[in-house]
């Protein structure tokens, strides 16, 4: 298991002045940055395609190495992360787009 973190990348900023239905909207928010020694645990090479499961839905996400520390997770904001994130908002009126319990696995 590991925690997910989003937020906007500068990517994904470049990317939408083509359009968020855009090819390079969808590879900038179809990403998932992790730590290269999870990724070795997981037998996931960078560039290979997994999926990620919370306890509200799951997307497929292709896979490279960053700078997070083990067992954290990024994922750009957008309609891969959106998929994830429940509707809860335990009354602040925005869902929880940090710290959420993801699964990530191999097809």
């Amino acid at each position: 298991m590991f925690k997910l973190i989003t937020g906007r990348t500068a990517e994904q900023g470049r990317s939408l002045h083509a359009g968020k239905d855009s090819e390079a909207y969808r590879r900038a928010t179809t990403v998932m940055d992790m730590n290269p020694e999870d990724m070795e645990r997981l037998g996931v090479a960078e560039g290979e395609s997994v999926r990620v499961r919370t306890q509200d839905g799951q997307a497929a996400v292709v896979v490279r190495a960053g700078t997070l520390p083990p067992g954290i997770v990024f994922i750009p904001m957008g309609p891969t992360a959106n998929a994830l994130i429940g509707a809860e908002t335990e009354g602040t009126g925005t869902p929880l787009f940090k710290g959420l319990t993801v699964e990530v696995y191999t097809e």
